[in-house]
């Protein structure tokens, strides 16, 4: 592969999770470092909803190894404001509260439509214009998502082009499957997991995904997450991916330990 490919789920703190993916024992602040070592990127849902403090990005980046990447999805209100100015207000509240903290971790930002909003050229055209190249001398790359109807024209992709963005490619049969072939890198969001499955996917399922996103990083970085479905099964699903396309994480990287019963109550003495 040309590019890299990296592949991953939404969030790390999940219940189900505790059960089938993290091993027993392993406290809720080792989550983060335990699924940095086993997957190559994160998608961030925390920021959809709410703000965090520049320290908090901070803290993501130290607990993760080299060459691990956050994507982050924007606050869901910076994807509905209708005039320039309030545009800019929320895309800069967003990108300013300390994301670049993240420094070289930081992947593609997410900015989530919702699927009432259609195409409208003069709409996307003006928020395109506002989302910044880069912040703090990073280069920020975006990625809109958009669920509504009309996107599939020369217009949008024109656009997204014109300004170094690209649009997420949503494995979801309720929403439009869009792909760009012009931006240098790709976000895709596979939603379709099922409980069946063992790993979300059958082989099958998997090894298309797998010809898809390497026909991708011949000329782009590519970001595939699994998100919803059975969320339960996503880190197989990923795992199941990297395997197949040959990623594994890197030999120095290892996943945090969990306590078992005797090292907690070795643990307790000491103190």
């Amino acid at each position: 592969m040309a590019h890299p490919v990296r592949v991953g789920v939404g969030g790390w703190s999940f219940e189900p999770w505790d059960e089938t993916f993290y091993p027993a024992g392993l406290s809720k602040a080792k989550q983060l470092s335990y699924m940095s070592r086993k997957m190559t990127a994160i998608e961030v849902n925390a920021t959809y909803y709410s703000s965090f403090k520049p320290e908090t990005f901070v803290k993501w980046a130290e607990a993760s190894p080299d060459g691990f990447m956050f994507s982050l999805k924007a606050h869901r209100f910076s994807t509905v404001r209708k005039t320039k100015d309030d545009m800019k207000k929320s895309v800069d509240l967003f990108i300013g509260q300390g994301i670049t903290a993240l420094k070289e971790k930081l992947g593609p930002i997410n900015w989530q439509f919702p699927g009432t909003r259609k195409f409208d050229a003069e709409y996307f055209k003006t928020f395109l214009s506002v989302l910044p190249k880069e912040k703090d001398k990073l280069l920020l790359r975006h990625a809109l998502e958009v669920r509504g109807s009309g996107f599939d024209v020369p217009e949008f992709y024109d656009l997204l082009t014109k300004h170094g963005a690209t649009v997420v490619y949503a494995e979801d049969d309720e929403f439009p499957k869009l792909r760009h072939e012009e931006a240098d890198f790709a976000v895709a969001r596979l939603m379709q997991s099922r409980s069946g499955e063992v790993v979300g996917y059958s082989s099958a399922e998997i090894g298309r995904f797998a010809k898809l996103v390497s026909g991708w990083s011949k000329k782009q970085d590519v970001f595939a997450f699994f998100i919803s479905g059975a969320k339960e099964r996503n880190p197989a699903a990923a795992m199941a991916l990297q395997d197949k396309l040959g990623i594994a994480p890197p030999k120095e990287a290892e996943a945090p330990a969990a306590k078992t019963p005797a090292k907690k109550a070795a643990a307790k003495k000491k103190k």
